[in-house]
């Protein structure tokens, strides 16, 4: 990806620089050669030359990047879980990928990590991306996912005779767990995303509290990819499934749904990130209705949110790395709408604004792998910034307005916002 060769300078705007540290009015950002060369009170800012691109804030926020942290490319309008790997051919829900990326950016998403994609789709859009052929977030790929054989992933019926593999790795025991990451390996991926637990959209025998691996598949999927340097997350609600998850070497737990204390313990033994992905559960009891959902998912989900906002709470309070994102590219819960995973977080959850954002941007970019030069606004960093009209501390929820983005940059260079 390309890096600005002006020098560029972010003036007249309050600094939220993504260490939770509080805000810094009247402040100035200086960019040089794509990286931050400065960042703080605009009384000690260095002297910056007179053909310098300057971007007026505007008295409202300069911020980092925003990172979803469990981006989901290929979804599109998803209705029913059958959508994900049958509704279109692959060659269409590869530019679907390509709009979704795009859009992303210009919600003020510089970077994001993929949470499972459709035929390794994240993997090519990732070098696309790269290569300036197509604009989005920085991408951290993650493929096709695996799941056990019956598990919540697994809803092909046989008489379909249409198999899985497009989706999802399916897989009976460790040996062919290992086999699966093998084939991730070969596909160039950076995360290795698994099912051990079901979910509330499944209210049969897949449900919240039902596991879908066992602990055994899962430790050989973790072995063997670490072995080969990747990491390995996995969609956990039910609480056996989350400890099955951290005993087995887990790098990082989506959603982490029924967590006990011991759980918590665990979690908090190897400092490991979760992803509650939690407005996914709102939109799913207030819309649900609309498209058809029963009350015994639409319960599920009640039980599902109340859950997981006391778990991720939790996990904050004591200490623990929280992740912003989650699911969005369902109908419900359509691509564009991301930044109300963070206003949901602050008006229903219990985080400050400040919590919220250091979580959307320094937590994500540790995450990604990639906190030495994202997720904070700090000399040396990569000049990923996000600049808005108006104050996100005092109103966090204005992230949801594109309008109010005036600019988002990376690596120095204005991609998206009123001012591109």
């Amino acid at each position: 990806m390309k890096l600005s060769e002006q020098v560029v300078v972010i003036r007249n705007g309050q600094l939220v620089d993504g260490t939770g540290a509080a805000a810094v009015p009247d402040a100035c950002v200086t960019i040089e050669q794509g990286h931050i060369r400065y960042a703080g009170p605009a009384v000690a800012a260095p002297p910056v030359p007179p053909d310098a691109f300057e971007i007026d804030a505007r008295g409202g926020t300069i911020l980092p990047g925003l990172i979803e942290s469990h981006f989901h490319p290929t979804y599109f309008n998803v209705e029913a879980l059958e959508d994900l790997d049958i509704k279109y051919p692959v060659e269409y829900v590869t530019l679907l990928a390509a709009a979704n990326a795009k859009l992303a950016l210009e919600c003020g998403y510089t970077s994001a990590r993929s949470g499972g994609s459709l035929f390794n789709i994240d993997v090519w859009l990732k070098k696309a991306i790269e290569e300036d052929l197509v604009t989005g977030p920085r991408l951290a790929a993650s493929g096709r996912e695996i799941c056990g054989v019956g598990g919540l992933m697994d809803w092909n019926p046989d008489f379909r005779r249409i198999g899985m593999e497009g989706l999802v790795l399916l897989v009976n025991g460790a040996d062919e767990a290992r086999a699966a990451v093998r084939k991730l390996v070969k596909d160039g991926v950076e995360w290795v995303k698994t099912y051990p637990t079901g979910d509330a959209a499944a209210p049969d025998v897949n449900d919240h509290h039902s596991l879908s691996m066992t602990f055994e598949e899962m430790h050989a999927v973790v072995a063997t990819a670490h072995n080969h340097r990747l990491k390995v997350t996995g969609h956990c609600r039910a609480t056996e499934g989350i400890k099955n998850a951290l005993r087995a070497g887990y790098d990082a737990i989506e959603h982490g749904t029924f967590m006990d204390d011991e759980a918590l313990d665990l979690l908090l033994e190897r400092n490991v990130p979760m992803v509650p992905a939690l407005q996914f559960e709102k939109a799913s009891i207030e819309l649900g209705p609309q498209w058809g959902m029963s009350q015994r998912v639409i319960d599920g989900h009640k039980e599902t949110l109340e859950a997981g906002a006391e778990s991720a709470l939790k996990v904050l309070r004591a200490g623990g790395r929280v992740g912003m994102g989650g699911d969005y590219g369902f109908a419900w819960t359509p691509h564009g709408t991301y930044a109300k995973e963070l206003t949901f977080f602050v008006r229903e959850v219990g985080f400050t604004p400040l919590e919220t954002l250091h979580c959307a941007t320094k937590t994500g970019a540790g995450i990604l792998g990639r906190g030495h030069e994202l997720g904070t606004l700090e000399a040396g960093k990569l000049g990923d910034v996000l600049v808005i009209d108006g104050d996100v501390v005092a109103d966090i929820s204005i992230l949801e307005d594109r309008q109010r983005i005036l600019a988002v940059l990376q690596g120095g260079i204005v991609k998206a916002g009123r001012l591109a």
